[in-house]
């Protein structure tokens, strides 16, 4: 048990990506696809896909496992590929996790069902089933904006006894409790949430820390070089570019880490698209960013030099019906 998490090779900033919409909130394959050569040659670590991010909830069944199938076939080779297989059901996730091992998947995400907040025993028995029938490793999501549930470390220490539980992804939000969680459980089990910060530099430094899955990895490579730089020993460098992240995370959404003025997959899509990179449409229930917002986006892009050389500040994609 206690070198499981070496199974796996999840480490470093792994991006939940956005799931491109187009002009008709259809699931743009095509778009998809550019997206996913881009954040390649931006050097991620690897990917999440169909998580919070990327609007998982308001995918039918279908179009889950079509993204599964398109991002597998295209960077299974290349990136270590987590599918978001959230859902309310064991059987819903299991049916989820089985599509994503086809599609050459490395692991599943996975949170507590949101909405119905269940007590301890509830989830500890719903990982249970999980656990027993996934064929694919389990990343644990503590994702109380989400679920409405902020899982104890009592309760993750039990669930992290589970075989099949190689990590957490710790986004409570309070420091206090991720350190908590990182220093009883990273012996056991990859624990995610490190902020890009001299915090997160120091946990790298004297403890190994794992990593960062979140934020779309709209800021290209200097997203992954913050641990690129910190793994080969410039400290200043690392910071420079977290220092960029921290920025993104202060001006774009609140400490708890929901949306300031819109949907966090929306502001991330306005991110890309001012970019030049496709994130297309957000689908209801979320709408697009307004046209004023889209422009601060694209602002914070521009101060942080992401814009390219000389480039014009403009609306990205802004909502339009």
């Amino acid at each position: 048990m206690a070198d499981k998490r070496d199974r796996i090779a999840w480490k470093g900033y792994l991006p939940a990506i956005t799931t491109p919409f187009d002009e008709d909130r259809n699931l743009d394959l095509a778009g998809l696809g550019e997206l996913l050569e881009w954040l390649h040659g931006e050097g991620m670590h690897g990917l999440v896909v169909a998580g919070t991010t990327g609007e998982w909830f308001s995918l039918d069944g279908n179009e889950r496992h079509a993204l599964f199938e398109a991002a597998g076939a295209q960077m299974g080779r290349h990136l270590p590929l987590l599918a978001g297989c959230s859902a309310y059901t064991p059987a819903e996730v299991i049916a989820h996790i089985d599509k994503a091992h086809a599609a050459g998947f490395s692991g599943a995400l996975v949170t507590p069902p949101p909405y119905a907040r269940p007590g301890d025993e509830d989830i500890l028995a719903f990982y249970a089933t999980i656990a027993r029938r996934s064929r694919l490793p389990i990343c644990v999501y503590n994702w109380p904006p989400g679920t409405g549930i902020d899982m104890s470390l009592a309760l993750l220490e039990r669930i992290a006894d589970f075989d099949a539980v190689v990590a957490i992804k710790q986004s409570t939000g309070d420091m206090a409790r991720f350190m908590a969680t990182f220093f009883a459980l990273h012996h056991k089990v990859r624990v995610f949430g490190l902020p890009l910060d001299e915090v997160g530099l120091m946990m790298v430094r004297l403890h190994d820390a794992d990593g960062t899955m979140g934020a779309g990895g709209v800021l290209g490579h200097n997203q992954p070089d913050f641990y690129n730089l910190a793994w080969k020993g410039d400290f200043d460098g690392a910071l420079a570019c977290g220092a960029k992240d921290r920025v993104i995370m202060r001006e774009w959404f609140t400490p708890s880490l929901v949306g300031r003025f819109g949907s966090a997959a929306a502001i991330l899509k306005a991110a890309l698209n001012a970019r030049g990179v496709p994130g297309g449409r957000v689908r209801s229930p979320f709408q697009d960013v307004s046209a004023e917002d889209a422009r601060r986006i694209a602002a914070t892009l521009a101060g942080l030099g992401c814009l390219g050389n000389g480039a014009a500040v403009q609306p990205a994609m802004a909502l339009a019906d």
